[in-house]
């Protein structure tokens, strides 16, 4: 009974998970969408935990180590809960990040266990010569080493991700990396193939019967050894692999990054799935190594960049180029007074928002601004690239949490077609993904990436704390055009500044 209603409490969680999934590609039903998924994974964890049995002697057994279980569950929980209500919008992607580690982190240690768990389970008589344990079906072996190959480069890759957006570890290029990154890759699938052909046909030798001096049995020894010592080289190479794989990828490429390590987390929770036959575990990682990698694919064209380019790791173009930060003219400044007085007479201003206005908390003083705009007749949008900010998805988050109506975000392609009939262009802390030289220069690390095309607009005002470089490291020629001009501050202090400047007007 107790495993037909455990059955139907994975069915429960499935269902909430593709639910939950849906309505969070809508930021009015977001939030409920994360409550009904958060509902479904209580189910499926308390349902295993209390109804879960098997089978060992003919017998029916049941979860032990309760107290340790529901020590860890409390502990795990307040943890995340405390990380997540203090953490603020600027580092939200590193949180990202070290919680997505901590997924891939698990996913390893799983396939760990199960190896061990298969391996080791069985006690050999003192008479056998050789005995062979419970052996793994092809399917059972590809996917624990999956699960650790994908789940190790995920949690090394994240963490070392975590440390980039955090500013505690550069980038880290060298010559060669790209080949030694691809020479990695192949000698990681080749010992995959290698481990899952030999694992279901292989021995264990029992050390206290085997006479050391005969050759035979030392050789047999030697043979069912080595897909453990193969098992744990796969281990050790996918963690070197993640750390090499995202220590070249340049700042402005981190959100596909972690786009891509959020899929491997899915797909390895997937592979942990099919290990346990549980369908719950098994859903809720095929979705999210679906979405992640749906998403990736979708973020590499918006920044025209090969998918295969982010798994050698060379994403980001040439370290070279992104030293190359020398300025190539002069700015000018405009004053709070006339730039008030720009936008109250414009018929149309558009809105860029970058991580400076994330850095700066002005998100709500920004929605004010909008406000005030649309009272006395202007038409305000939002230009939304898809990679602004540190994390798919950043701006959306940021301008949702201050209340701004989704129907004004516009994405790149829309936004692109409407600059052309903008007054004025108000650029809040975005750098690279307006810099023209995308589109210009081919020794740039960013050529070839789709951009906002703000210079259309007859007026641009861009919003910064200095004329310092941006997350790619390069100079941005826009700032020196003759349409553009700067207004240098914090943005939540300009904007409120300009708020007060425009209702004088």
């Amino acid at each position: 009974m107790g495993i037909h209603i455990l059955t139907l409490c994975y069915l429960i969680a499935s269902v909430t998970f593709i639910l939950g999934l849906k309505m969070l590609s809508h930021p009015t039903t977001a939030r409920k969408g994360n409550l009904v998924a958060a509902l479904g994974m209580a189910i499926s964890i308390f349902g295993t935990i209390f109804l879960f049995e098997h089978r060992v002697d003919g017998e029916s057994a049941h979860l032990h180590n309760l107290p340790l279980i529901f020590a860890a569950l409390f502990i795990g929980s307040a943890i995340g809960f405390v990380s997540a209500k203090k953490i603020q919008m600027t580092a939200m992607p590193e949180l990202v990040s070290l919680f997505n580690g901590m997924g891939g982190a698990c996913a390893m240690l799983i396939s760990v266990i199960e190896f061990y768990h298969y391996q080791f389970t069985a006690t050999p008589s003192p008479n056998d010569v050789l005995y062979l344990t419970h052996k793994l079906s092809t399917l059972s072996i590809l996917a624990i080493t999956s699960g650790l190959v994908i789940g190790s480069i995920s949690f090394s890759g994240s963490i070392i991700a975590w440390g980039k957006l955090r500013g505690v570890v550069k980038d880290r290029v060298f010559k060669g990396q790209r080949a030694l990154n691809m020479l990695l890759l192949i000698v990681l699938v080749s010992s995959v193939v290698i481990l899952v052909g030999i694992t279901p046909s292989v021995s264990y030798v029992s050390t206290e019967s085997i006479d050391p001096l005969n050759a035979i049995s030392q050789t047999f020894q030697y043979i069912s050894n080595l897909h453990i010592y193969l098992f744990y080289g796969i281990l050790a190479l996918s963690l070197i692999y993640g750390v090499l794989f995202v220590f070249p990828i340049g700042g402005a490429d981190m959100p596909v990054v972690i786009s891509l390590l959020n899929s491997f987390t899915g797909v390895a929770a997937a592979c942990a799935g099919f290990v346990y036959n549980n369908q719950a575990m098994l859903t809720g990682g095929i979705l999210v190594g679906a979405a992640g990698t749906l998403l990736t694919i979708l973020m590499c064209k918006a920044m025209n960049r090969s998918l295969l380019n982010v798994i050698v790791g060379s994403f980001g173009g040439d370290a070279a180029g992104a030293a190359a930060s020398a300025e190539q003219g002069h700015f000018k400044e405009v004053s709070l007074s006339d730039a008030a007085m720009v936008m109250s007479y414009a018929k149309k201003v558009m809105i860029v928002p970058g991580y400076g206005l994330a850095v700066a908390q002005a998100q709500h003083i920004c929605n004010e601004l909008e406000s005030i705009l649309e009272d006395k007749g202007v038409e305000v949008k939002y230009a939304i690239h898809p990679v602004a900010g540190r994390m798919p998805g950043h701006m959306n988050v940021l301008l949702a949490e201050a209340d701004v109506n989704y129907e004004k975000l516009l994405e790149m392609e829309q936004a692109n077609d409407e600059f052309k009939t903008c007054d004025v262009v108000l650029i809040l802390g975005a750098n690279d993904v307006v810099n023209p030289a995308a589109k210009k220069d081919p020794a740039s690390p960013i050529y070839g990436m789709p951009i906002l095309e703000v210079e259309l607009s007859k007026m641009v005002i861009v919003n910064k704390r200095s004329m310092k470089p941006g997350y790619a490291g390069i100079e941005n020629e826009l700032f020196f055009q003759p349409k553009t001009s700067m207004l240098f501050g914090d943005a939540k202090k300009v904007l409120q500044d300009l708020c007060t400047e425009i209702k004088a007007v």
